[in-house]
């Protein structure tokens, strides 16, 4: 699978579904990718990871140890509210109504696309999130990537 790029907006409608852009349809290759499964993310925002990515990450996670406390509670702070999904016929994504809840999504989202998935941010949120960058960049990129080659 390739690396998926772009920031989308979309609307979600009155049954909580929301249309995936024909462009990122097309990044994700083909109809065996549009399954998916939506998750909470690390921020208010929720994670849609294409099937492939999700079962190659939670087969990372099935290794830590249910016998330490504090990854038993990872795991099952991570796995909460997972639910799978497939596009419909009309390219439209379900949001379980719990997890628009916990993003704050009502109607307008911003779908940002990197690596292999998709943030889906309610617009306001991520209006502040973006709006949140930091003075200087180029000193904040030094102090991320370290040691770590870059030319960007």
């Amino acid at each position: 699978m390739q690396r998926l790029t772009g920031e989308y907006e979309v609307k979600l409608d009155s049954k909580g579904r929301f249309r995936l852009p024909t462009q990122l349809i097309r990044q994700l290759g083909g109809s065996d990718n549009h399954q998916f499964v939506v998750n909470r993310g690390f921020e208010k925002h929720l994670t849609l990871y294409p099937k492939p990515v999700w079962d190659e990450l939670t087969a990372k996670l099935d290794k830590m140890s249910l016998f330490n406390t504090k990854q038993r509670r990872f795991v099952r702070y991570f796995y909460r509210g997972a639910n799978e999904t497939n596009l419909d016929s009309s390219d439209r994504i379900l949001l379980p109504k719990g997890l628009q809840e916990y993003a704050g999504i009502e109607k307008d989202l911003v779908l940002f696309a990197y690596k292999d998935r998709i943030e889906i941010w309610a617009k306001a949120e991520y209006g502040e999130m973006i709006d949140d960058e930091p003075e200087d960049f180029s000193a904040f990129a030094e102090d991320v990537t370290g040691n770590i080659e870059l030319d960007i």
